[in-house]
């Protein structure tokens, strides 16, 4: 993961991987066949590990829709404190460019998006939800502004390492994003 993170797909050595992981070439490609294997392989590996953790501890008897979202979000953020270096790996995967892997990411990552909304979405209360707001269509924008958030921070952490980040900011500014879709889609209380 060190490797690929650092000089991304294209640019990462197996020689140096198999240096690192002190096994032989040999061993490398039985096992994986190519580097390609090897990156999707450690790509799925991450994914599964985060998928994993952050399903373990949604709470699904949140059922209000914004809590969901928000609860989400810190799970992601704890997780990626946990497991620096497969953020850093998944980061660099994300802005892989390489067409030999660009595909297969984009496959994988839009399973992952469709189980992370089925599993947000499971057994939300739609009823505080304004008359004549179709709560689908508001959550579709809300995980819209969701994912938008997300991204926007992904590719903005091109310039800067995990240590660097202000979660504690990032939370805040999630926040408004929810307040302010919140007001607009919610009942008054």
């Amino acid at each position: 993961m060190k490797e690929f993170a650092q000089k991304g797909y294209k640019n990462a050595s197996t020689d140096i991987i198999v240096k690192e992981a002190a096994i032989s070439k040999g061993a490398l490609f039985h096992y994986f066949k190519n580097k390609k294997g090897l990156f999707l392989f450690l790509y799925d590996y991450a994914m599964d590990i985060i998928k994993n953790e952050i399903v373990m501890k949604l709470n699904k008897l949140e059922m209000d829709v914004f809590e969901r979202r928000k609860k989400s979000a810190l799970l992601k953020l704890e997780v990626l404190r946990k497991h620096p270096e497969m953020y850093d790996f998944i980061l660099a995967a994300y802005m892989d460019g390489s067409d030999e892997v660009k595909s297969d990411l984009e496959d994988r990552n839009k399973v992952l998006i469709a189980y992370g909304q089925s599993i947000l979405n499971e057994g939300l209360d739609t009823s505080k939800f304004k008359d004549g707001i179709d709560p689908q269509k508001a959550i579709e924008i809300i995980n819209w502004t969701t994912e938008g958030f997300t991204k926007k921070h992904m590719e903005m952490a091109k310039s800067y390492s995990l240590y660097e980040q202000n979660f504690e900011q990032l939370i805040k500014e999630l926040d408004i994003y929810l307040d302010t879709l919140k007001k607009c889609f919610y009942k008054n209380d």
